[in-house]
């Protein structure tokens, strides 16, 4: 491997440049590599490092397939990390997308094997293919994950946290009930504690670097089809005669999607109730839940200072949050999806499916970690309806065709499958969003006040979309 001063240099520029890494506010301070291990030897090399990220006081740490080579093929002088960090003879990529080296990863697995800190685990029974390419998904994420054929999916997690991640942990707890809305796990890899492997602190447990799982390769994402739905609304042309009422109709487009809305409600509903039986259900006292809105003022009020464009809605959203403390009453808990939006789920022949439970990226593991009301996870998807209606008229460089009034559609099309998807919840057995007006008005706020910081953050151009929406339901 190249020296670690040029190394280091290379990566601390590139770092910031990247959709996954979460510090792009702030300038990095210091950039160290926390361990180093060899996976394979030769042209090309590949290296695992986790990265020790000093930023304003705080060391996050990342995860990073390196590739060695002498000479970068075309393919990849995309993920090209720097020059050549101080030596003639090597190109320093992102290694996690390319084929001839992730190759490897289905080899450890399938072997359960051990190289320095890595710990490479199957699940019982597994048999892990080992043939297969690979090919990263070019979604933005948080993570990488990678196709494997159509047969797995292997979600490499690049922010790392201390323990065993939640996706793992709840995925695993599901797939072992038989819990028809999750795919199964087929493999993990984990980091090992010690004086090398940092990455947790030298008394943390091991900390969870991978997730391989089933590929459903006949799935379609919530967002795809529920923008393709939008789209088909909009374009909707109302017959002669029709009249003003025509705008408010949603259902009238042949890509109504209300349906589909209705059994995602249900199949949350399900995984809910899996979730309280794998993990079990908690009371939380009327004072802890008075003392939840008020962090949720407080994070109100700290992202209107950093997003002066949130303050006009500041008023409507204190008082959904001092309604929430006013009337506080003892609320039962549990594990929950933690970050549950359209671009989480996917519709399979079989049905609805739900991924990644590891919460929501912008926030500390402990929050993420943290026992919730299952509206909370309602109340994040009536949010992601509202973005995915708002969003061919709110982003830049995105417009909605003619006909019709872009905002009174987007508003039919949010009701509609806001309104189908709490009666399919409800239906299902999850509690009643409208005997719980107060608590999922709240829940709503506080997840708009999330995505307004988050998009600031990460996605700039992004920031109408929400603030579009927040327009309309504080009126």
């Amino acid at each position: 491997m190249p020296s670690r001063p040029a190394l280091t240099r290379d990566l601390a520029e590139w770092l910031p440049r990247q959709r996954w890494f979460g510090g792009k506010d702030g300038p990095i301070d210091d950039l160290a590599i926390g361990t180093a291990t060899q996976l394979r030897s030769g042209d090309p090399a590949l290296h695992h490092l986790v990265l020790d990220v000093h930023q304003n006081g705080v060391t996050d740490h990342y995860q990073l397939l390196l590739g060695v080579r002498s000479e970068l093929p075309d393919r990849l002088r995309h993920v090209e990390i720097g020059g050549r960090a101080g030596r003639r003879d090597v190109r320093l990529y992102d290694a996690a997308h390319d084929p001839d080296l992730t190759r490897v990863l289905l080899a450890e697995l399938a072997a359960g094997s051990s190289s320095g800190p890595l710990r490479f685990h199957h699940a019982p029974g597994a048999a892990i293919r080992t043939d297969l390419a690979s090919l990263p998904i070019t979604a933005e994420q948080s993570n990488t994950s990678l196709l494997f054929g159509d047969v797995y999916i292997c979600k490499l997690f690049r922010r790392l946290t201390r323990g065993v991640n939640l996706d793992l942990e709840v995925n695993l707890a599901l797939s072992r009930r038989g819990c028809a809305h999750v795919p199964s796990v087929h493999g993990w890899i984990e980091l090992e504690p010690g004086p090398d492997a940092r990455a947790g602190g030298p008394d943390a447990g091991p900390v969870t670097l991978g997730l391989l799982s089933d590929y459903l390769h006949t799935g379609a994402n919530g967002w795809s089809l529920a923008i393709a739905s939008v789209r088909d609304w909009f374009a909707h042309t109302p017959r002669p005669g029709d009249g003003e009422w025509a705008e408010l109709d949603a259902s009238a487009a042949g890509g109504d999607f209300a349906a589909e809305a209705e059994r995602l409600g249900a199949a949350t509903a399900e995984v809910h109730r899996a979730l309280a039986d794998a993990f079990g259900v908690t009371v939380l006292p009327a004072a802890e839940v008075g003392a939840m809105a008020a962090r949720m003022n407080a994070e109100l009020t700290g992202t209107c200072r950093d997003v002066p464009g949130l303050a006009p809605h500041a008023k409507a959203l204190t008082g959904a949050f001092l309604d929430l403390a006013a009337r506080a009453e003892p609320l039962p808990v549990q594990r929950v999806h933690g970050d549950y939006h359209l671009g989480q789920v996917l519709r399979t022949e079989g049905g609805w499916t739900l991924l990644d439970f590891e919460g929501e990226p912008a926030r500390p593991p402990a929050e993420r970690r943290a026992l919730a009301h299952p509206l909370r996870d309602v109340a994040g998807m009536l949010r992601s309806f509202e973005y995915a209606a708002r969003f061919l008229i709110a982003k830049p460089g995105t417009k909605p065709p003619e006909p019709g009034r872009p905002e009174t559609r987007a508003h039919a099309w949010a009701a509609r499958n806001r309104a189908a998807f709490c009666r399919g919840y409800a239906a299902a057995g999850g509690a009643d969003p409208a005997a719980h007006a107060v608590l999922i008005r709240a829940f709503e706020f506080e997840k708009a006040v999330y995505e307004v910081r988050y998009e600031a953050r990460n996605r700039p151009a992004w920031l109408p979309v929400p603030l579009t929406s927040l327009a309309h339901l504080t009126t």
